[in-house]
């Protein structure tokens, strides 16, 4: 039996969470629940898997999140949350050996260099996410020094072969609309902008230890192929599953035991799959060749790409800036100063909100 709490247990990865969890309530019992406010979802998953300690981050802020992660009772902590929130709790359940599922982005772009020296053991830090998984388990088995590059796939979000001049009138309505995965409106307007893959490529170079070289995307529509491992040999593994987040999450659960994620899950049709890549277009698409510049400098920029990143979605959807312009607007925003590196967890955490500050100012003063 595992112990597990969850954090973000209401938002779409949290739902796909605690779908395992209920599947296999001889395996897994649910000690604690954190969302973002005291939602009628979180009190019915707290009835349905009779959890007595819920902390609903309006009420209890950081705090809920540290005692979730240094609760004695629970020994696997998800952490299915978005942001920056999670990163001290994060940090917690590492330096108290729990095992930790992450699919919290944000945590490592932000802060690997802080987080990633507290993973204690192997496997104690599970990636979640359904192509940082699949390297994950392509992984295992082999040595690193034979790891030549890795490739996340991404299925090219809804507007994969629109024009330039086509993406310039697209909606927030429009965007919100992913052809594959069902997500909340950040990342599925991140997944439009291919911004969600880059930010993905430079979490996977902290999280894997690999040089910005060695990480690198391909477009795979329909998203049957999540993540490929090319080794010095020429030789290349890759991982393919039905684009379905119970996957990663048992993997993450049970490992190295496989079971299966919910009652109703089928093998997949492989027939219906045609599998085949392409490589993201940066002209269409900058933010994949933002990113990867972000990966080169590392210090200060990646915490300032998601602030950045963050304003100028927020933005978009308020319909201030056109979809075009996300991009953009993260990359005026990084070349607005030289960003110092931080010293400090706090201080990385606070360039997220500065890159924020200035990307809001850079639109504010175009419109004044």
């Amino acid at each position: 039996m595992i112990n597990v709490g969850v954090i973000g247990a209401t938002g779409s990865v949290g739902s796909s969470v605690m779908s395992v969890c209920g599947s296999w309530p001889e395996k897994i019992r649910v000690k604690a629940l954190a969302a973002n406010k005291r939602s009628e979802k979180l009190l019915q998953l707290a009835e349905k898997f009779s959890v007595r300690k819920i902390y609903p981050y309006e009420e209890y802020g950081d705090e809920g999140l540290e005692l979730i992660a240094s609760d004695p009772e629970i020994e696997h902590v998800v952490f299915a949350s978005s942001g920056t929130a999670a990163i001290k709790a994060l940090c917690t359940a590492l330096k108290a050996g729990k095992t930790v599922s992450l699919a919290n982005k944000e945590s490592i772009v932000v802060a690997g260099r802080w987080v990633m020296p507290l993973v204690k053991f192997p496997d104690q830090l599970r990636p979640l996410d359904s192509e940082h998984n699949a390297i994950w388990q392509c992984l295992h088995g082999e040595g690193k020094e034979f790891v030549r590059k890795i490739y996340l796939t991404a299925s090219g979000g809804p507007f994969r072969e629109f024009t330039s001049e086509e993406l310039k009138s697209v909606t927030p309505e429009m965007a919100l609309r992913h052809p594959v995965w069902d997500m909340g409106a950040k990342i599925t307007i991140d997944s439009a902008t291919l911004m969600n893959k880059g930010i993905e490529l430079i979490e996977a170079m902290y999280l894997f230890s690999l040089e910005a070289g060695q990480v690198d995307a391909l477009v795979s529509p329909g998203s049957f192929v999540h993540g490929l491992v090319e080794f010095e040999d020429g030789s290349v593994k890759m991982l393919a599953a039905e684009p379905d987040m119970k996957l990663p999450t048992a993997s993450c659960l049970f490992w190295p035991e496989r079971h299966f994620p919910s009652p109703e899950f089928r093998r997949p049709s492989y027939s219906v799959h045609d599998v085949r890549f392409e490589e993201p277009d940066a002209v269409r698409f900058p933010a994949m060749r933002i990113a990867r510049e972000v990966m080169r400098l590392k210090g200060a920029y990646p915490a300032v790409l998601v602030g950045a990143d963050e304003a100028a979605v927020s933005m978009f959807l308020e319909g201030r800036i056109g979809f075009a312009e996300i991009a953009g607007v993260v990359e005026e925003t990084l070349s607005a100063r030289e960003w110092q590196s931080p010293a400090s967890l706090e201080e990385a955490v606070g360039l997220v909100e500065a890159g924020r500050r200035v990307a809001l100012g850079l639109v504010g003063k175009a419109e004044g």
